[in-house]
């Protein structure tokens, strides 16, 4: 099959799908891909991560192009923006309502569990507001993050207007689910929960505005860059909706029991730098 003729949309999740178990992207993921890229292949990430971890994560894969030069951005919280990590920018952002907003921070206070609330502030950078004193796992997370570049921290405070990008919250599954739950059903959000990879304890949870996510991102982009092929990579539960829109739905060993048996194949593990070669081999046997 010719280049021109084939215009597969190569998307995948990052934590425990493309990303090994240091939670970076290998060397040789970097290599095969970026081969992928400058020969024309089209590289996109979904992840429910922002753009301040996405383009340190990605930072040695190059940014991919349409065969008509038109930039292939990242899904990023979880469909809610589209980043273009060419010219470090949004594509795309979605915000709440700030009855929605209210709502939600009232169904957390509920539940006893404190948010972390994302807006959108000058220069592309995402304020996140935390009103109260932090739990471990909830400092842990700040840690990680405090540092970086395109996300500023406000603990202790409450933003000035109500208005989110997002809501993200560590808590419990059985917690979660209720959560979830409420906020779907008072609300025109989309709320979400998943497991954490490295501690079935613990779940956390997404929040974004109405008819955000990944499977509707995927099918905007891929539209508006004229796919004709969609594969997806994932991991987790929260990927499932991705996958169930892909004309190839594509598995890592390490993926849950759930996401594996819908997917229409399964690969090995993310620590094999597996996507990474699925992607290789298959886009040059397209050529």
């Amino acid at each position: 099959m010719s280049q021109s003729a084939d215009r597969t949309l190569y998307i995948t999740d990052l934590d425990g799908t493309l990303l090994n178990a240091d939670s970076k992207v290998s060397e040789e993921s970097v290599r095969l891909i970026n081969e992928a890229v400058e020969a024309g292949a089209m590289f996109a990430a979904a992840t429910a991560r922002t753009p301040a971890t996405v383009d340190p994560l990605l930072e040695g894969i190059r940014p991919s192009r349409t065969p008509e030069g038109r930039n292939v951005p990242d899904v990023v919280m979880t469909g809610s923006a589209y980043w273009n990590r060419l010219l470090h920018r949004y594509d795309y952002i979605k915000m709440m309502s700030a009855k929605d907003s209210d709502t939600i921070v009232r169904i957390f206070d509920h539940y006893g569990v404190n948010p972390f609330l994302y807006s959108l502030g000058d220069n592309e950078i995402l304020e996140v507001y935390h009103s109260t004193s932090l739990n471990p796992r909830e400092d842990a997370f700040y840690q990680e993050r405090r540092h970086l570049k395109l996300k500023r921290f406000h603990l202790g405070k409450t933003p000035p207007h109500p208005n989110a990008v997002l809501f993200f919250a560590i808590s419990t599954p059985d917690k979660a689910q209720e959560i979830c739950d409420k906020i779907n059903a008072a609300t025109n959000c989309s709320a979400a929960w998943y497991l954490d990879i490295f501690n079935s304890d613990v779940a956390m949870i997404d929040i974004y505005g109405p008819s955000c996510s990944k499977a509707v991102a995927i099918r905007d982009i891929a539209t508006t860059l004229r796919a004709n092929r969609i594969v997806v990579f994932g991991d987790n539960l929260n990927d499932l909706p991705m996958m169930r829109v892909a004309d190839l739905a594509v598995a890592v060993e390490n993926a849950l029991p759930q996401t594996k048996a819908e997917a229409h194949k399964v690969i090995g593990p993310n620590t094999a730098d597996s996507v990474a070669r699925f992607i290789h081999e298959d886009f040059f046997s397209r050529r």
